[in-house]
């Protein structure tokens, strides 16, 4: 499937994603992944995976592995229990980010413990800027207040603001905007920018994108405004 241009957008239509269903699982895939290819989204610089994951109650990723990969998981409803071989366990709610730099190797699952709720994430893969590092996992909840009408810094390499690291210059941020609220987003012909809806639907300088859908700049000094056009976005 060939992307849609418009202007310097490189727009991603949620329809136009992969797609996996078992019986426990649907998840949608922006890039290329597993079974689905798509030789027009095998990345965007760095950011190789973004996987937009249902999960049935009392199932999940039972435990398997990894290598040389920084693996960000946002928890969007529900919530998911993670299990990893260096001894970390916990149950991460909606609101929690998790970072695992898989690194040299490392196993792990990632499961709906809840008996009757859905669980919703995203899974995010971005190549680290070395192979063979020292595996590490760490997770923070992010309140509502914090993305409330602003981009609040989830991950980063550097951790400034209380972000997560990861082992990329790259950054992921995120943002909750009630009805008709807005958000500016600068971005300079130096950067790439992959912005992704979770929920609701958006206007970006005059496009309109909903649940699922996407886009990308590079390569374009861009002033960016997300406007909300659902209750909550």
């Amino acid at each position: 499937m060939h992307p849609q241009t418009v202007d310097s957008f490189q727009i991603r239509r949620s329809h136009h994603r992969g797609y996996t269903e078992l019986d426990w699982l649907k998840s949608y895939h922006t890039f290329s992944f597993g079974a689905f290819q798509d030789e027009a989204f095998q990345s965007f610089g760095t950011l190789r995976v973004l996987n937009d994951d249902l999960i049935d109650p009392n199932s999940g990723f039972a435990t398997h592995g990894h290598q040389n990969m920084e693996i960000v998981t946002l928890v969007l409803s529900g919530e998911v229990q993670h299990q990893d071989s260096m001894g970390h366990t916990s149950i991460l709610k909606a609101g929690g980010v998790q970072v695992m730099s898989s690194g040299s190797g490392i196993r792990h699952s990632e499961w709906n413990s809840s008996d009757t709720s859905l669980l919703h994430l995203l899974q995010i893969w971005i190549l680290p800027e070395k192979q063979g590092l020292t595996p590490s996992y760490n997770e923070r909840y992010f309140t509502a207040e914090e993305k409330q009408g602003r981009w609040c810094l989830l991950v980063s390499r550097s951790g400034e603001a209380q972000s997560l690291v990861i082992h990329q210059d790259a950054r992921i941020y995120g943002t909750h905007l009630g009805a008709n609220e807005s958000v500016n987003f600068e971005v300079k012909s130096s950067q790439r920018l992959w912005f992704h809806v979770a929920t609701g639907s958006v206007d970006v300088n005059g496009e309109t994108l909903n649940a699922g859908d996407a886009l990308g700049i590079q390569g374009q000094t861009v002033s960016l405004l997300f406007k909300s056009l659902t209750e909550r976005s």
